[in-house]
C-alpha cells in the first residue's frame, strides 16, 4: 500500500512538472520530456522511443508484464494510447 501511494505521488509530481515545462516552452518537446510525460500516465520501464513526424512513440513495460505503446504529441505533449 505504501509503495502504491509513493508511486502515485511521484507520478503526480512528474505530471505537474512536465505540464509546467511544456507550458513554459513554446518549442516542441524532446525525447526526454516525451518519456517523462508517458511515464506520468503509465508507470513502468521505458523500452524504446521512436520519433515520427508529429509525435514520439514511447514503448513501456508495465509492472504486470504488459507492453504499452504511447503516442506523445510533439507540440502539445498530449499522451494517447496507441
Amino acid at each position: 500500500m505504501r509503495l502504491t501511494l509513493v508511486g502515485f505521488v511521484v507520478s503526480l509530481s512528474l505530471s505537474l512538472m512536465s505540464a509546467t515545462v511544456i507550458a513554459n516552452n513554446k518549442a516542441n518537446i524532446d525525447k526526454k520530456q516525451a518519456i517523462t510525460l508517458a511515464l506520468a500516465e503509465y508507470a513502468g520501464k521505458t523500452l524504446k522511443v521512436s520519433e515520427e513526424n508529429t509525435y514520439f512513440v514511447v514503448r513501456i513495460l508495465q509492472q504486470d508484464g504488459r507492453i504499452v505503446d504511447l503516442k506523445v504529441d510533439k507540440k502539445t505533449g498530449k499522451v494517447k494510447k496507441d
